[in-house]
C-alpha cells in the first residue's frame, strides 16, 4: 500500500472525533494541577496554606500561556488553578478541543516545571460559553470558590497547628458556618478582612498599554512608541466591581 494511501486510512481514527468550538462562542480553558496536594505539601514543603514561590510559579505559568501562540485576553489563578479567556475570533487549530486541551497542559507542565525544578503537570478541559454574561459568571465562580477556600484553608490550618489530626480539623470546620468560621479566626487574632487579597480573591493576569521611550535609527530623534505587557494584578476587585472589571477586559 502506499504511503499516501495508508496515510489517508489510519488517520481517520485520529479525527473521526474531532470537536470544534463553534464561531461566535467564547472559550475559556481551565487547568488544574495533577496531585499538587502532594508536591506542595509533602515534597516541596511550601507554607500554608499560602506560599509566595508558588503562587509566583502560578502567575509565571499563566504570563508563558498567555505568550505561547494563543490569542488570551485575561488570565487568573487560585491555588493550583488556571483560567484563560480567549479572544472571541481565536482560531488556532481550527478550535479543535483536542489540540487546546493538549497543549495548554503541556505548556502549562513544561513552564512550572522549569520554574519548580520538578515535575508538575496539568490537566485541561475547555468550557463553551454563548455570552459575555455567562464569561462573567464563570470567573465569579472562581473568585467565590477562591474566596471559599481560603477562608477554609486559613481555619483549617489554624486548628492543624493547634494540634488537631487532619480528620478533626475536617470534621469542625463541617460543622461551622461561613460567620462562624470568621470568627473562629478572629478570636485567634486573624482578621480575615486584612489577609492580603491575592490570598482571598486570586491573581489576574491582562494585557495593559504603556509608553516607550525609543531612538528613530535614521533621524536620531527621540520618539515614543506604544508597546502592550501583561499586568499580574493581586489586588483584582471583587463582587459587582469584578464584574465591571471583567467587562472592561472585552474592550
Amino acid at each position: 500500500m502506499k504511503f499516501d494511501d495508508l496515510d489517508t486510512k489510519m488517520r481517520v481514527f485520529e479525527t473521526a472525533h474531532d470537536h470544534c468550538v463553534l464561531p461566535g462562542i467564547y472559550m475559556v480553558a481551565r487547568l488544574d494541577g495533577r496531585n499538587f496536594t502532594r508536591l506542595t505539601k509533602e515534597v516541596h514543603h511550601f507554607e500554608a496554606p499560602f506560599d509566595v514561590k508558588f503562587r509566583d510559579c502560578m502567575t509565571n505559568t499563566v504570563q508563558h500561556l498567555m505568550n505561547c501562540g494563543f490569542r488570551i485576553l485575561y488570565g487568573y489563578t487560585q491555588s493550583d488553578e488556571i483560567s484563560l479567556l480567549f479572544h472571541p475570533q481565536e482560531d488556532s487549530f481550527g478550535r479543535k478541543l483536542r489540540k487546546y486541551n493538549s497543549v495548554l497542559a503541556s505548556e502549562a507542565g513544561a513552564k512550572f516545571s522549569l520554574l519548580l525544578q520538578d515535575l508538575g503537570c496539568f490537566d485541561c478541559r475547555i468550557s463553551q460559553l454563548p455570552t459575555r454574561t455567562l464569561v462573567v459568571d464563570y470567573f465569579r465562580w472562581r473568585q467565590e470558590d477562591a474566596h471559599r477556600n481560603a477562608l477554609n484553608a486559613h481555619c483549617y490550618w489554624m486548628l492543624r497547628k493547634q494540634g488537631q489530626s487532619q480528620q478533626e480539623a475536617t470534621d469542625f470546620l463541617l460543622k461551622r458556618s461561613v460567620p462562624g468560621k470568621n470568627e473562629l479566626l478572629f478570636q485567634h487574632g486573624t482578621n480575615f478582612n486584612d489577609l492580603p487579597s491575592w490570598q482571598k480573591r486570586g491573581v489576574g493576569l491582562y494585557w495593559e498599554s504603556y509608553e516607550k521611550v525609543a531612538m528613530n535609527p535614521k533621524t536620531g530623534e527621540e520618539v515614543t512608541a506604544t508597546r502592550r505587557r501583561i499586568k499580574c494584578d493581586l489586588e483584582i476587585p471583587m463582587k459587582e466591581e469584578y464584574q465591571t472589571f471583567l467587562e472592561n477586559i472585552f474592550g
